[in-house]
């Protein structure tokens, strides 16, 4: 098979206003390798880059959102075992940085098992939907691994220290029921209802002042390591920038007026 006939790993659609990445390995649950990471990092730029997008929804193919890393990509020799730091540094962390620093909103839809690093780039989206039958494992400990992806950081604060511990230590599945009751994700429907209400979101989202969602982002990042004081002025400081938008002069026009507000986004 010649490179222009490859089937991709990363699907994008745009759809109105957002756009939808998935994750396309369904051969290999979207396991991620090499070519996957990098097609996924042009995704993300592009819609980063576009205007006209103002939302985004990530999702897999097939019966799995993402298994995490692919192991048949990792080359052990006698001499020279795999560098895992190397990989986080070059892949994984640039891409829950992206997720989290990104100007508009992301939704994870998690239509089947979200495993390792699979599951911590899912749990680092701004909103996380689950059909009914995903799971959520931590199974790092499994092969002597610690979680990463942002796991050690992002799940102590979803769910708090001991269920964190005991998910990373245990690496037993977390049903998509009990992830939503504990607060690890926002909702959870019918594998059927998946898809459409995870569009249904983001269209809603793109028709939203969206300036303020980028705002909104820089706000909670920053309040993971600022104190109270520090995240006050933060406030103030942001919420000035938000004052002065198109979209809130729009927003308290149509107040006004008691007519549905036409966000521009910016």
């Amino acid at each position: 098979m010649s490179d222009s006939e490859k089937i991709a790993s990363v699907l994008v659609e745009n759809g109105d206003g957002y756009a939808v990445i998935t994750l396309n390995r369904p051969d290999k649950l979207n396991a991620f390798n090499a070519e996957m990471h990098h097609q996924l990092r042009q995704a993300l730029d592009a819609a980063e880059q576009d205007e006209r997008c103002r939302a985004v929804l990530l999702t897999g193919a097939g019966k799995g959102f993402c298994t995490g890393q692919d192991l048949s990509d990792r080359v052990f020799t006698p001499d020279a075992p795999p560098d895992l730091s190397a990989s986080l540094k070059d892949n994984y962390n640039p891409l829950i940085r992206r997720i989290r620093s990104m100007s508009k909103p992301v939704i994870a839809a998690v239509n089947g098992v979200a495993a390792g690093a699979g599951a911590n780039v899912a749990l680092a989206c701004d909103i996380v939907v689950a059909a009914r039958s995903a799971r959520f494992i931590q199974s790092f400990s499994k092969l002597g691994l610690i979680p990463d992806a942002g796991g050690t950081w992002t799940l102590p604060r979803l769910i708090g220290d001991a269920r964190a511990r005991a998910l990373a230590i245990l690496a037993e599945p977390v049903s998509a029921e009990l992830a939503a009751e504990w607060g690890m994700i926002w909702k959870v429907v019918d594998d059927a209802d998946l898809d459409g209400y995870a569009r249904q979101l983001c269209g809603e989202l793109a028709a939203r002042p969206t300036k303020g969602f980028a705002l909104l982002k820089q706000a909670f990042l920053a309040s993971a390591s600022n104190d109270l004081s520090e995240q006050l002025d933060l406030e103030a400081r942001l919420q000035g920038e938000a004052g002065r938008s198109d979209d809130y002069r729009t927003g308290v026009e149509a107040f006004r007026a008691k007519q549905t507000p036409a966000f521009k986004g910016r």
